[in-house]
This record gives structure tokens, sequence and C-alpha cells, in this order.
């Protein structure tokens, strides 16, 4: 497919979006685009085979300065090693290996209501890990949503790692300690709600997951429990505050969440096409496709540009958590040439409309590739070619912002491209992941059609009142 014919498809879809009618075609075989994303497959698979500690797990928060563990992002990696056995980048030995070695390890961790010397409580654990100890790092929280993480790729480990050899069994036998573990009911502070996290300092934090959001798996893990679920009330609960996001947006109906990653965390374990929960049998849709419209809604908003930023186009796109330049507020002229005084961020969770200082994350768009590849891929090979800066060793940056010229300002990530703004010289744990399992299911389903057989999955979103499709 030549450019002209990528930029009329990607008119005619943006047409059909906004009218309300998502296009329901594919697109043509391109070997351009093929090429490109096996490249870009196999660089974001590397990430995570380098970057890990192969003695442990444990994967960086960020790479390449000094960080300390995430264990979302040991989550990710333990789901990109089955991808990178599918595509041949690594043996199934290698992956089996390095998925033992990680599981093993958060096995044996201590646990307890201490302020130092362990890595989590009540089968919990704390956001962040020292990455030597595997201990919690600094006052860091217990965080419910990393946890699910974590433990959304120890499942997606033990239904791929299905054979007969003992370590497979073994890893099989750890997840289900790991999970079993997790006193899901303990952090129903508020019940039947569950909350965000908790800290030794000041106890459980104030704030409860309620929908909608990137934290479904909390409660499709909570309810799954095999030894702690909670009851089905707690998705009600989740549920409670839906009413408030559903509505209009960029010529689309949807269930909102300003920032993409939102739409896409679950996603990246769970294939939503064609089950439903009490909510969306209400309104004729799935999951899959309200993410869908959230991408097309992406894509309308840069194409519209309301605020005036630099490099933002319907080929350019994906304001989401990332990366920033810094904490400052400045004069920017737009693109209209207005001059305001903006607030610019570093580490952020941006969504449209809200939280938006021109940053844009290519793992935003590169996310949402199974929902939407007619746009998606588009918009990586887009951003690759405008702006060849973001493009590293491992894949893209984390993040750019074109509108960020500012060479005096003292920045907190990245650098100045003179010329070209601002572009981050990090790549992130938690970004790279769900790029890499998105990938994975666009081209092959390979994350989603091993989480369909895993029993602790299925069992939590038939508790959530998940119906139809592949549920059977």
């Amino acid at each position: 497919m030549d450019s002209l014919t990528r930029r009329a498809l990607l008119a005619q879809g943006a047409g059909l979006a906004l009218a309300g009618a998502l296009p329901a075609w594919g697109l043509a075989p391109d070997p351009a685009a093929d090429a490109f994303l096996a490249d870009l497959e196999r660089r974001t698979f590397d990430f995570f085979w380098d970057t890990t500690d192969a003695s442990t797990g444990l994967a960086p928060d960020r790479w390449p300065t000094p960080s300390f563990a995430s264990i979302a992002a040991v989550g990710f990696a333990l789901s990109a090693y089955p991808v990178g056995v599918a595509r041949g980048y690594i043996t199934r030995e290698q992956a089996r290996e390095r998925t033992l070695i990680t599981l093993r390890f958060f096995a044996g961790l201590p646990q307890g209501p201490g302020r130092s010397g362990v890595a989590g409580h009540k089968g919990f654990f704390y956001h962040f890990l020292d990455m030597k100890t595997g201990l919690r790092f600094a006052r860091c929280e217990l965080s419910t949503v990393d946890t699910a993480l974590l433990l959304m790729g120890a499942l997606h480990a033990q239904s791929f790692f299905d054979g007969e050899h003992a370590d497979e069994a073994r890893i099989r036998a750890l997840v289900d300690e790991l999970y079993g573990r997790v006193d899901w009911a303990w952090a129903q502070v508020r019940p039947p709600s569950i909350g965000h996290g908790w800290t030794p300092e000041r106890g459980h934090l104030p704030n409860d997951w309620k929908g909608y959001n990137e934290a479904m798996m909390v409660y499709l893990l909570a309810l799954g429990s095999p030894t702690r679920p909670v009851q089905p009330e707690a998705y009600g609960a989740w549920l409670s505050t839906y009413d408030r996001s559903w509505g209009e947006s960029q010529g689309q109906t949807l269930l909102r969440f300003a920032p993409l990653f939102g739409h896409q965390f679950t996603h990246c374990w769970v294939d939503f096409r064609g089950i439903r929960d009490a909510f969306m049998r209400d309104r004729g849709l799935d999951y899959f496709e309200n993410s869908r419209r959230a991408t097309y809604v992406q894509q309308a908003y840069a194409a519209a540009n309301p605020r005036g930023w630099q490099g933002y186009s319907a080929e350019v796109w994906g304001v989401t958590a990332s990366d920033g330049p810094a904490d400052i507020t400045l004069a920017y002229t737009t693109t209209a040439g207005k001059t305001e005084r903006r607030r610019f961020a570093s580490y952020a969770g941006r969504g449209m409309g809200e939280v938006d200082d021109g940053t844009l994350a290519p793992y935003g768009a590169g996310s949402s590739i199974a929902f939407a590849p007619e746009i998606a891929i588009p918009a990586l090979m887009a951003i690759q070619q405008r702006h060849p800066h973001t493009w590293g060793r491992y894949g893209f940056w984390d993040a750019f912002n074109p509108s960020f010229n500012y060479p005096d300002v003292r920045l907190t990530h990245g650098r100045i491209e003179p010329g070209k703004g601002w572009v981050d010289t990090d790549m992130l744990g938690i970004d790279q992941g769900p790029m890499l399992a998105m990938m994975g299911n666009h081209r092959g389903e390979l994350v989603w059609q091993v989480m369909r057989r895993n029993a602790h999955l299925v069992r939590g979103l038939k508790r959530a009142g998940f119906t139809g499709g592949w549920l059977g």
C-alpha cells in the first residue's frame, strides 16, 4: 500500500468514525508495514529480554536511567517471554528458565506489615522493589493494580507452560501459590469496593477502584481467586460510576476515560470480543468495541488539535500516561499564532482535554493496534518517519513533544532535539509491555488465545457477569 492509499484509508476511517460507524474492513497486505511491525516487535521484545535481571526476573521501571524494579513491568515481562517463543526470538527452554527464576524469586520474597525488609503484605506487592534485593523501594505503596498487572503476566505464563516438563509443572504451581496468597477482602477497606493500596506509615489509601479505567483486572482477579475471592457485589461497585463516564466524545458514543492506557491494559490479557457484562449488554457493544472507539476518538482529537500543539495530526497521535519534559509553566505560541501560558509536566497521566501538554507517547498508538490497525499502524510509521529521533535500540523512546522548544529549561527527563522539540531518553517497562502484548494479539492473538484457557480468568469473568462469545 503506497502512502497516498494509506492516507485515503485513514481519512475514510476517520470519517466513518466521526459518523458513528466504525470501519469493518482490514488493511490490504503491505510489505513495508509488515517489515516495520516485525522490526518494532523484535526490538520491543529485546527490551525485556536484555534489561530484565536474569538472576531474579526483576524488570526495571525505566532504562537506561538506573531505576528500581516495577512489579507491573515484571508482569509485562512474563507475558513477553511467550511472545518471544511464538515469534522464534528465544526457545521455549529459555523462556521457561527465565519465567521459573522470576516466580521462584517472588515466591521467596518476605512479606509482612513492616516498613522495610519486606516485599509486600497480605499477598500484595509493593509498587516498586529494590533492583538488587527485591525488597520495598523507599516509601512506595502496596499497590493493588500493580499487583494485578504482575499476576496477569503470571497467569499468562501458567497457561502457556502447559507441558509435562517438571519445570512447567512447577511454574503452574508457583503461580497458584502467588495468586492464592492475595487477600483481596483485606483491600476492601470500604466494602464492597477494592482500594488502591496501603502503606505501613499511613494505612489504606483513601481511594477505591471504580470504573471506568485500567483497573478492571483488579476485580476480575479478585472475583476469580481460588482461595480468597471477593463477592460479586464488588463488581457492582466497580460499575457504579460508569454512568458518569458514558457519553459522547469526538462524534463517538462510548465509555470514556481520557488517558488511552485505560482502554488498553486489561485488554492485553482479556479478549473482550463478543463477551459482555450487564452494563455493556444494555448498550449493545463490548469492551473491545469501546476501546476501538476510544482509539478513533484519540485520532480525531489530534486532528482537531484544540490546544494548538505542534505535530498533532490524524496520523500522529497518542495522549496517554508517559514521561514528559518538566513540571513548569512557560509561554507557548500555538499553531494559530496565539501566545499563552501553558503548564508542562514530567511524568503524568495525560489525557485528551485534561492533562494535555503537547506530549505524545508512541505506545499510545501502538497499544491500540489490535483494536484499530488501520489507523494505529500508519500512526506508528508516521512517528518514526517524521520524528526519527524517537527511535532507538529497543524501538520507540517513551515520549516526545514537538512543542517543547525551550533549550534553557532544566529538564526532568529527556533532551531537546534542536528544531524538533523534546524527546525522552528513557523507555518504560509499563509502556513497552502493552505495546508488545497488543502487537502479539494483532498478529496471531498470541496472548488472548492462551489466556482464554486460564480457569482463574474464566472464573473471574463469569462471576463478574460476563456472558457470550468464547465464554460459551
